[in-house]
């Protein structure tokens, strides 16, 4: 049974940005010094800006932004914006042409960001004062990476046509490059520079990456009438507006061949097309392995172990770490308290599970209504995971 005073905090939690809960859950609103060249006001209403964006096309990011330390959380709110502005542009442009004009556009802003000269952008505005304000926080020791916003635009622009994944390593790469490089840089503006805390990133946001894949499926496959009022329908890439157009079955190959699974088929029977229900099960099979790897690996260390095996990311771009740090026989107290420190930003595992756990019980079908429903069980199941520090 869930108390009173239980249920009225949660209920708070869903219906503000600066959500209420007791002891280490809380995040109460708090004034913020703008940044540099940003009145307070702005920086506030980039801020509300960046949050109605989540509330309205993220929903699992908007709720779980509870267990981000407050400090984070402007940097939070920026990256998370960031990705749905990025990963928005496929849905909002009518030709590729289009939708590489805008990334590029993304490119710039975010390197106009970094060189301390933001566009008039709210995503831009806080996302801003979020690196200045971690500069300040570290006496400019830690700092998030440009590479790794990039890193997230570059993968994005490549299937921005809706082109199959070769194959479910394909989709795995793509899964890492976007949703585990978001991790990355939550982590980084905490400030936490720990190779657990990013190895079990890597695991998750894999899991998040191929399951938002699967989530999107069916919007892909038959994507809503084109918008008649747009003045651009004739620039560039016909054939691959013509796919955008007809529908798309995004897929591995690999998979779709083994299950014996034909785009054709797909798009003219739906959820009835031969093998179908077998090509989602392994996917999400994929999905399900890295968050059961990244249960482990947490069980191991709270058991005082290693992890379990190597981090395959270690040595390359932002994943440089102190001598000595090692996510392998390291010290189990300096890696239990690195993921004790990190653990909000790994909430993305209780949504994913949640919504894994929902397209079991319908079977496999990927077009079922009940998939695009909000999950409203998220909070509770939330709350409880970060208490207990598994998810």
């Amino acid at each position: 049974m869930y108390t009173k005073g239980f249920c009225v905090r949660l209920k708070l939690s869903l219906s503000h940005r600066a959500c209420l809960w007791k002891r280490s859950f809380a995040a109460a609103s708090y004034s913020v010094p703008p940044t540099l060249g940003a009145s307070e006001a702005e920086v506030l209403a980039a801020r509300a800006y960046c949050s109605s964006l989540l509330q309205k096309f993220d929903s699992p990011s908007y709720t779980l932004q509870t267990f981000i330390p407050p400090s984070a959380q402007a940097a939070y709110l920026a990256i998370r914006a960031f990705n749905l502005e990025v990963a928005r542009v496929a849905d909002n442009v009518s030709t590729p042409t289009i939708g590489a004009m805008r990334l590029q556009f993304w490119r710039d802003n975010i390197s106009k960001t970094f060189a301390g000269s933001p566009p008039a952008h709210p995503v831009s505005t806080l996302l801003a004062h979020a690196i200045d304000d971690l500069y300040a926080r570290t006496g400019g020791k830690a700092r998030m990476s440009k590479n790794w916003f990039t890193r997230v635009i570059s993968a994005r622009e490549q299937y921005l046509t809706n082109a199959p994944y070769t194959s479910l390593d394909a989709l795995e790469k793509y899964a890492e490059s976007t949703y585990s490089t978001l991790l990355y840089l939550t982590l980084s503006a905490l400030p936490l520079a720990s190779i657990t805390a990013d190895h079990l990133a890597s695991h998750i946001g894999k899991a998040v990456g191929i399951t938002a894949v699967l989530r999107g499926l069916p919007l892909i496959a038959f994507p809503p009438p084109p918008n008649h009022h747009s003045n651009s329908s004739g620039l560039g890439g016909s054939l691959d507006a013509q796919r955008r157009r007809q529908g798309a079955v995004t897929l591995p190959l690999d998979v779709m061949a083994e299950a014996g699974v034909r785009d054709e088929d797909v798009l003219r029977q739906g959820s009835e097309a031969p093998g179908l229900r077998d090509a989602v099960f392994a996917v999400a099979t994929r999905a399900s392995d890295h968050l059961i790897t990244a249960r482990q690996m947490l069980r191991n260390v709270r058991a005082g172990n290693d992890v379990g095996h190597e981090f395959e990311h270690e040595g390359e771009e932002g994943h440089e770490y102190a001598a000595g740090q090692s996510g392998m026989g390291g010290p189990n107290s300096a890696q239990n308290e690195e993921v004790e420190r990190g653990f909000g930003v790994l909430m993305p595992a209780v949504s994913t599970g949640l919504w894994l756990d929902r397209l079991q019980q319908v079977d496999f079908d990927i077009f079922r209504e009940e998939l695009r429903r909000r999950e409203w069980k998220l909070p509770f199941k939330a709350y409880f995971a970060y208490r207990r520090r598994m998810f």
